[in-house]
């Protein structure tokens, strides 16, 4: 068991890996130390000197869920070719990602955006952060679609992001929580639909 010492880079991911294992199926509220240490090979009082709490433990694990749907979801994304096709390859990518990546639960961050609604501090503020960055990028890719005339140039782009990540949320809990065996037929119908209603208006010949 590891107690002491300087944390290596190797076994601070490896801790933030099991910790992204357990806040997967528990949720960041539900994240106990006593199983994440057993987990990680280390003792409760050796996670607390590297991490000093567990809020930074928690903003840990979301830094490394950033980084982890980072290779899963952006990088393929930004692959494809920019506008529509960017944009598609994305909500393919984004739409239950943390099943297509194998972990054992839910996606952490959207399972926070619940979880800590009505919470105050450094980890709401961090869940917070990263959601007004996420939803700053995806206007990005609807405002490259509307440059690119693929989407009509008064598109209300806050609106479309809304419906958006709408469209996911309801995925999610629809995948996760009901089990819906036509989640993802119906989030990939409802983003046609949407993007169908946001196209420009092709000008009909006489």
């Amino acid at each position: 068991m590891i107690t002491g010492g300087k944390l290596s880079q190797e076994t601070r991911n490896h801790i933030l890996d099991k910790g992204l294992e357990l806040v997967s199926k528990s949720g960041l509220e539900g994240l106990s130390l006593g199983p994440l240490a057993d987990l990680s090979g280390m003792s409760k009082s050796g996670l607390f000197a590297h991490f000093g709490s567990k809020e930074e433990i928690q903003i840990s694990i979301l830094d490394h869920t950033a980084e982890f749907s980072k290779s899963k979801v952006l990088e393929p994304a930004l692959r494809a070719k920019e506008g529509l096709p960017r944009l598609r390859s994305l909500v393919k990518h984004w739409m239950g990602w943390s099943k297509k990546a194998g972990l054992p639960g839910g996606c952490p961050i959207a399972a926070g955006l619940f979880e800590l609604d009505d919470s105050k501090g450094p980890v709401r503020q961090k869940l917070l952060s990263m959601e007004s960055e996420w939803r700053t990028f995806l206007k990005k890719l609807a405002k490259e679609c509307v440059d690119l005339k693929e989407l009509r140039s008064d598109l209300d782009l806050d609106q479309f992001v809304w419906e958006l990540c709408g469209i996911y949320l309801v995925h999610h809990t629809s995948l996760r929580f009901l089990k819906d065996p036509k989640a993802d037929y119906r989030a990939t119908r409802s983003f046609e639909d949407l993007l169908e209603r946001s196209k420009s208006k092709r000008k009909t010949k006489k």
